[in-house]
C-alpha cells in the first residue's frame, strides 16, 4: 500500500507543480498576452532566427464584453519569445481576421450599436500595432457582414480576401498558425 501511494506521489507530483505556476506579465504587451516561465525545455528556441506567424483568425466568441482569446494568443506569441531572448525585430506576426472575428475589429461606434458596450479589443489591437503586427481584414467578410473601412478601429488593413492575404504571407514565409 506504501509503494502504492508513493507511485500516486510521483505521478501527481508534476501536475501539481505545473499547476501552482503563476503566469506573468509579458515584456512587449505587457498588458495582454501573459505567459508561464518553460524551464530548460528540450526543444530549444533558436533566438538568431526570424520567426514569422500569420495567425487565421476566423471566429470570436460567445461572450462580446471579453477581448478575442485569439488575439491575445497573437499578444503571447510576442511575450514569451522575448521572454526566450528572441528580439522583437526578429518577431514578425500578422493577424488575418475574417468570419464572426470580424466584429471584433469595428470601431466603437459600430461595436456600440451592436453590443452596447465599447470594443473590449481596441486596446489590443492598439497594442499589437504599435509593435509592429499586421491587422488584415478579408475584404470579402467585410462586404458580406457590410464592415466598411471607416466602421473598423484604425489599424487594421483591408485586403482582397483572407486567402489572399494568408497566401501572400505564407510566400513571404510566414508560418501559418490555425486554431
Amino acid at each position: 500500500m506504501r509503494n502504492r501511494i508513493v507511485s500516486y506521489i510521483f505521478i501527481l507530483l508534476p501536475f501539481f507543480i505545473f499547476s501552482q505556476q503563476k503566469s506573468k506579465e509579458g515584456k512587449i504587451i505587457t498588458e495582454y498576452g501573459k505567459t508561464y516561465t518553460v524551464s530548460d525545455p528540450d526543444f530549444k528556441t533558436k533566438t538568431q532566427h526570424d520567426l514569422k506567424a500569420v495567425f487565421d483568425v476566423g471566429r470570436t466568441f460567445k461572450d462580446s464584453s471579453k477581448v478575442n482569446p485569439l488575439f491575445n494568443t497573437a499578444a503571447r506569441y510576442l511575450n514569451m519569445h522575448a521572454d526566450a531572448g528572441v528580439p522583437l525585430e526578429k518577431l514578425k506576426v500578422a493577424l488575418v481576421i475574417h468570419g464572426s472575428a470580424a466584429n471584433d475589429i469595428v470601431n466603437n461606434a459600430k461595436y456600440k450599436a451592436k453590443y452596447h458596450i465599447d470594443n473590449p479589443n481596441a486596446p489590443l489591437i492598439s497594442a499589437l500595432a504599435k509593435k509592429g503586427v499586421q491587422l488584415i481584414l478579408c475584404g470579402q467578410t467585410a462586404a458580406y457582414r457590410d464592415i466598411s473601412k471607416e466602421d473598423t478601429l484604425p489599424e487594421i488593413q483591408i485586403a482582397l480576401s483572407a486567402m489572399t492575404a494568408l497566401v501572400q504571407l505564407q510566400n513571404e514565409n510566414y508560418r501559418l498558425i490555425n486554431f
